[in-house]
Parts: C-alpha cells; sequence; structure tokens
C-alpha cells in the first residue's frame, strides 16, 4: 500500500486521469450509492468525467488507487474509509494507493472532518463500491473463460477459477469489466469474512509525516508570495479606532499596512461564520520574520465596542445573536454564573414531579461543578494561502468544514462557487478549531487587497489569545434520596458563557421517576465554538463527578450504581427520547471493570476513579489509577472501554482512544484560559499549561466491545469521561472532592465560586 501526492486540484485531477490507458474506474458519490463505471481511456470525453464523483480506479498493473475525500487531522480517515472499499473489492491492501481527493462540492458530499461522523456515514456506500467493482470483474473473468460467474471466486486482488486452474489479475480483467453494466443489489460481505476491516494498518501518511515530507498548509510555499499577519485588539470589547503604520513601512521587507473587514454591515452568518474581531488590522511583507518585527513598530489607537445584534442561520433556523459591550473579566464571570444560578431557568426536561419528590426527600445532595474556557491550542498554527483576483480565487489550508468556508468565501467575494478552487492540507491539529473558516475569509481579501498571493500567518499568541473557546460552564446538580436512601429525584440546571451545556434527554435521564433538567446562558463577547466533543466535555466531568459522590453516600459500589440506573432505564424507561442504548451504556462499564480488575486486592495501590459517557453515537468508560509521583498526583494507569459498533482499523481506534485520554488527562488537571479587562492572561504555552510528555501515563490499555453493529463515532466519545474519571480518582487519592476545573488548582484551593 503506497500513497501519491496529497493536493489535487479538480483540473489536474481530471488531466493526469486521462492521461491513462486501459483500466476500470468505478465511481460514486461518497457518501451516497456508487453511480456509473467508465473506462480509462484518452478517448473519453472530459464532458462525462465531469460528472464523475469518488472513484476506485483499477491499473492493469493491479494497482488500485483510491481517493479519500476527508479532511485529514489524526483521526486516520485517509485509510480507514478506503480499507472498508478495499474490503468489498477483496483487494490485495499492499496493493492499494490512497491519494487525497480534492475538495469538490460537485463531486463529493460532507468533505468535513467533525462530529465523528466520517466513518459512520461512509460505512454502506464505501463498501457498496468496492462490493459492485468486485462482481463487474467476476463477471468479466466469467465471460472471458466461458464459465458461470459463481464459480469464479476473488482473494488478494486475484480472480480464480478453480475447476479449470485458471487465475487472473484485477488488472488483467480491469479494462474488461469497465464495459459491464453497474450491479444492483448487491450483497455486502457478512461481518465474520472481514479480512481488511478489524485488521490494523498503517496510517498511509505515517512516513511521509515522520520523515518530515511537506504536507500541512505551513509547508505550503509559493513563488512570489507574500506573508501577512493581523494586528488583532488587545482585548475582546475592543475595536480599532486610528493606527499610524509609518515607522511600520519603513521596516525592511514591508510591502504595505492596511485594514480589511471580515464580513461587511449586516452580513447574514451560517453556523462556522464566528469570527473575533470583524475589523483587521493587517501587515504585509516579504517574511515572517520581517512581517513579525514590523507590526511592533504599529502606534494604533483601540476603543470599546458598542453593544450589537446579528442574525446567525443555523442550517436555515435563524436567531438574533446579542454581543455585549464591556470589557469582560474571569471573576466577573463566575460572578455572573453564581448569580444566573440561583435565577428561574428554562426548562428542558421534566418527569414525575421532582419538585414534590424533593420537598419529601429525606435527604438532598446538591453539588455546583465549573468549566473554564479552554483554548484548542492546535500544534499547527492557524495560517493560509491565498491568491484572489477579481475573478477567482485559490485557497491552500489546512481546515475541517471546507464546504462551509467556500459558501462564506463566495458571498463576501462575490464570486460564484465555482471560481473558487479549496485545496486541503493535512492538518497539525484541529480539535474543532479549524472548522471556523474565518481565517480563509481574511487570507482572500488580504490577498485580493494586496493584489498577490499572500499566506496569512497566525503566531501562538495570535492563535491562543484570538478567541473561538470552549465556553465556560456551571452546573448544579440536586438528588433526592428518601428513608432508606434511594434515589427519587434528580435535578440537573447548568448554564454557561454564552451557551448552557445540557444534554436533557441524556443519561441518567429515563432512569429516574422524578427528572428535571434546565438550562440558561449569559451573552458575552468573548468567542466561543465546538471543542472536541462540545459540551459533553463539561457534562461528563460534572454528571460522572456527581454520580460518584452519590453513589458513595447512598453506600454503593459506583459502577454497580451506574448499572442499577441503566438497568431501570432498560426495563422500565422513564419518559421518551431517552438518547442512549442502555444496553450499550452497560456493556463499556461491565468491560472496563472486568478489564481493570475493579475491587480487586492487586490494584488496592491506586487510587481508583471510573467514569463513563455516551455521546455522538457511541460510549466509552475508563479507570483511571492515580499515585503520588514527586509529590504530585500522577496518573499512572487508564483502562479503557469503547464501544463504536465495528473497530474498521484497530490500532489506530486504540490510538484515537489512547490520545483522546491523554488530552482529557492534561485540560482535567491544567487546561484554564482566563481574562482580565477583556484580555487573555494566558498567550502562549509558558503561560497555558499543556500536559507534558513525562505526565502522560504509564500505560492506556484501551479494548473495545466486541459485536456487529455499524460504526458510530469514535474521535469524541472517549474524551468526556476522561474528567470525571480523574476527579474521582482524586478524590480517592487526597480525600477531597473537586467541583472546578483545572483540578489542580481546586486541589491548590483556587476556588471559582
Amino acid at each position: 500500500m503506497g500513497q501519491q501526492q496529497p493536493h489535487h486540484s479538480r483540473r489536474s485531477f481530471l488531466k493526469s486521469s486521462l492521461l491513462s490507458s486501459g483500466g476500470l474506474m468505478i465511481s460514486f458519490s461518497w457518501l451516497a450509492e456508487f453511480s456509473m463505471a467508465e473506462r480509462i481511456s484518452a478517448t473519453d470525453i472530459p464532458s462525462q468525467w465531469s460528472q464523475l464523483n469518488g472513484y476506485i480506479k483499477i491499473r492493469p498493473d493491479n494497482k488500485i488507487i483510491i481517493l479519500a475525500p476527508n479532511p485529514e487531522f489524526g483521526q486516520n480517515v485517509k485509510t480507514s474509509l478506503p480499507m472498508m472499499i478495499a474490503e468489498e473489492l477483496d483487494a490485495d491492501w499492499n496493493s492499494v494507493i490512497v491519494e487525497q481527493a480534492p475538495f469538490d462540492t460537485s463531486i463529493y458530499t460532507r468533505q468535513m472532518a467533525g462530529g465523528s461522523q466520517s466513518v459512520r456515514a461512509a460505512w454502506k456506500p464505501l463498501r457498496t463500491a468496492g462490493a459492485a467493482a468486485r462482481q463487474m470483474l467476476r463477471e468479466a473473468a466469467a465471460q472471458t473463460w466461458n464459465v458461470p460467474i459463481g464459480e469464479v471466486t476473488t482473494r488478494s486482488g486475484v480472480l480464480y477459477h478453480e475447476p479449470s486452474g485458471k487465475s487472473a489479475t484485477y488488472g488483467e480483467f480491469a479494462s474488461r469489466a469497465a464495459g459491464i453494466a453497474l450491479p444492483k443489489d448487491i450483497p455486502l460481505k457478512e461481518t465474520n469474512k472481514f479480512t481488511v476491516i478489524r485488521q490494523s494498518k498503517k496510517n498511509v501518511d505515517g512516513q511521509s509525516i515522520v520523515t518530515g515530507k511537506p504536507m500541512f498548509g505551513l509547508d505550503f510555499v509559493k513563488e512570489g508570495m507574500l506573508i501577512a499577519m493581523i494586528e488583532h485588539p488587545p482585548a475582546f470589547g475592543m475595536k480599532l479606532k486610528s493606527f499610524d503604520a509609518t515607522e511600520t513601512l519603513k521596516m525592511p521587507g514591508i510591502r504595505d499596512v492596511f485594514t480589511i473587514k471580515v464580513f461587511e454591515e449586516g452580513f447574514e452568518r451560517e453556523i462556522f461564520d464566528t469570527r473575533t474581531f470583524n475589523e483587521q488590522l493587517v501587515v504585509v511583507g516579504n517574511t515572517t520574520w520581517e512581517v513579525m518585527n514590523a507590526r511592533k513598530k504599529l502606534k494604533v489607537q483601540w476603543e470599546p465596542i458598542s453593544e450589537s445584534k446579528e442574525t446567525v442561520s443555523i442550517f436555515g433556523n435563524k436567531r438574533e445573536e446579542t454581543i455585549p459591550a464591556g470589557l469582560e473579566s474571569t471573576a466577573q464571570h463566575y460572578k455572573l454564573m453564581q448569580e444566573w444560578s440561583a435565577k428561574p431557568a428554562k426548562q428542558l426536561r421534566k418527569d414525575g414531579d421532582p419538585e414534590a419528590a424533593f420537598r419529601n426527600a429525606a435527604q438532598v445532595i446538591e453539588r455546583t461543578y465549573t468549566g473554564p474556557f479552554l483554548a484548542h491550542n492546535s500544534m499547527e498554527p492557524i495560517n493560509c494561502f491565498a491568491e484572489v483576483t477579481d475573478d477567482q480565487a485559490l485557497i491552500v489550508a489546512p481546515l475541517q468544514a471546507p464546504e462551509f468556508a467556500e459558501k462564506t468565501l463566495a458571498r463576501r467575494l462575490n464570486l460564484p462557487v465555482e471560481k473558487i478552487e479549496i485545496q486541503m492540507t493535512r492538518m497539525g491539529g484541529g480539535f474543532g478549531r479549524r472548522a471556523y473558516g474565518h481565517y480563509i475569509i481574511e487570507a482572500a481579501l488580504i490577498s485580493r487587497k494586496a493584489k498577490a498571493p499572500i499566506k496569512l500567518v497566525y503566531s501562538r499568541e495570535d492563535d491562543m489569545t484570538y478567541g473561538i473557546y470552549r465556553p465556560m460552564y456551571t452546573a448544579t446538580y440536586r438528588a433526592a434520596l428518601d428513608a432508606n436512601k434511594n434515589l427519587i429525584a434528580f435535578h440537573v440546571k447548568g448554564g454557561g458563557i454564552p451557551e448552557h451545556p445540557i444534554a436533557a434527554n441524556r443519561f441518567p435521564a429515563g432512569a429516574v421517576d422524578n427528572y428535571l433538567a434546565e438550562g440558561w446562558e449569559i451573552p458575552s463577547n468573548i468567542t466561543i465554538g465546538a471543542f472536541r466533543a462540545p459540551r459533553s466535555n463539561f457534562n461528563a466531568a460534572a454528571e460522572q463527578s456527581f454520580l460518584d459522590e452519590l453513589a458513595e453516600v447512598m453506600g454503593k459500589d459506583p459502577i454497580d450504581f451506574r448499572l442499577e440506573l441503566l438497568a431501570r432505564a432498560k426495563t422500565n424507561p422513564v419518559g421518551k427520547n431517552n438518547d442512549y442504548d442502555a444496553d450499550r451504556y452497560a456493556g463499556v462499564l461491565k468491560l472496563v471493570r472486568e478489564k481493570s480488575g475493579w475491587g480487586q486486592a492487586q490494584n488496592k495501590k491506586y487510587s481508583r476513579g471510573v467514569a463513563a459517557y455516551f455521546c455522538h453515537n457511541s460510549y466509552a468508560a475508563h479507570v483511571v489509577d492515580i499515585v503520588t509521583r514527586d509529590g504530585q498526583p500522577y496518573v499512572e494507569r487508564v483502562f479503557s472501554a469503547v464501544d463504536c459498533g465495528i473497530v474498521v482499523n484497530p490500532d489506530a481506534a486504540a490510538n484515537m482512544v489512547q490520545g483522546a485520554v491523554v488530552d482529557g488527562i492534561g485540560n482535567a488537571f491544567y487546561g484554564a484560559l482566563t481574562h482580565k479587562d477583556g484580555a487573555a492572561e494566558q498567550n502562549n504555552f509558558n503561560r497555558y499549561r499543556m500536559i507534558r510528555n513525562r505526565e502522560a501515563p504509564k500505560m492506556i490499555d484501551v479494548h473495545f466491545v466486541q459485536n456487529d453493529i455499524e460504526p458510530t463515532g469514535l474521535g469524541e466519545p472517549p474524551f468526556p469521561p476522561v474528567f470525571g474519571a480523574v476527579a474521582s480518582a482524586l478524590y480517592k487519592h487526597t480525600g477531597k472532592r473537586v467541583y472546578n476545573q483545572p483540578y489542580l488548582n481546586e486541589l491548590n484551593k483556587k476556588k471559582a465560586f
């Protein structure tokens, strides 16, 4: 198995394909149904190709080329998605070449990385495309050998007719197969027949990554390209008043200084159109170093913003968003959240009569949890190459949601989407940050104004202080117990800046007779966005910590307590629309109990915490083992159990879970971004504490529930429960419950409120 050049423009893709001769091409809509077969030859008409979708190409030399359409930022879809095709094609994985597909909405759908949906959405259409190609090859062999097709078998890219002893490679019959009509209603393999899926395959980009091949956005260079950087206001709640660039323009290598407006007045934003500062001051020059130094010479006057409102359209559902004036601070945020927690809130779900149950309870347990803003801190800072003229635009960038960026770019540049070409590079991390395409718009506007190809580069300080953070959250949990310590009511009331985190239909909804979920929100001018497992990354911390404490009060083992609730949710569920499967939820708890040796004497030297959570259609549970090292609590071991259905690439999936565990431990212990007078108080890694290599666990033992359920999400689900498991383990280790993130601050008595 190998790989080819990762980037193709649509034009170059067509040109290179037409240079080939002979072979079979199956085209298909990557996330829908395959549609047609074409023979590759120089006589083919380009207009036919213009309708092609994704493709499988089988060359006469028996090499199989598969295009991977989705952006790759470490989730390994560039390997996993082609594996599904190779499985049904019965191909030799060593003969498969994976290419990064061009971004093209006329060919593909859902070319994005987000929501843990890539494998789940592609499961059936990709396998069907592979099965169709295999069927056509068998038909071609049967016709040639004059034998019944039922006697033609395949194995590892070779066709066999055992009665006659004949055999041939796929490549030998590829051209003939191209003339056979696409089969319909093709049966797919039984899961117990898989030979590629469920087998670990190395990342197709692995060698290029470790040998430093240019793959990322920052690697992209074009002759004549200039560098651009933005000077943004020093604080949220401020805007540009005036500037003097006299000294800046005297600096070596500087070409120009000017302003741009990301969106024009009255621009209706869509889902990923978040931007922080609308008017930007831009410095353009020859090199990054020259621009960085010249930017320091700017003399800028800033002024406070006024409160404003903007219309945001989320898939057609419009709402008005308030951007308040003022310089916000973290201390003020916590005070506001405390005040709002005491106010009436919006009811999100109610089962039974929780008010009466709480009034009549023998005991009420109430705890409040908080979580701060978090910065994504992708290792590759934000960047984008743009070459824009009056009638066309070329963009080369690492981005998660190019389709959304293209639509916004077309509106902002007043260009038809056909005149916009976006080339996707591999991303050096994302975690939701690169779903927001403001930097694409900024780069395009700068290029058009500078009348030159430019690369927009954010420094680490720009990246960390510019915004689009995980929101601040708080939630108060209450549980009512009767005289026998039975749980008779459950209440969660959560809020945040500027959104609440509550998932009202999530566990333990459905497991308690009397249940109430409420939410409230405080507007802010600090911009927020999706952060790995949005909202769940806080809910799991708070909810699972509360369940652990509740189990202790009730005198129950924390795993047994959760399993009892899940048994109730399965046998006699309360209410409607419970969004989880109680059996699968219980399955990960049982598996992690078994694999971690929960309750066994040999683990007594560890302070153990457990948590489980459901989100993005999958289930994850962790047992965290803490010891003291160098006088500090240290997570030495983690046992993880995940139910994400069929695991396509086991090693890659385990790596994904291990990465989520390390990420979760780091954010739980250290993650926090605070503000004072509107300015971020952490602007680089010397102030924003990240987990270090030596602080990662010595062992993360990952196990998957074995079943034949179609794949569900994996990128996000293992992340949220890490927080809860760490909190519970810290309690066992220190005797102190932690309620406010980051936990080490809490242990050092830096309480939020």
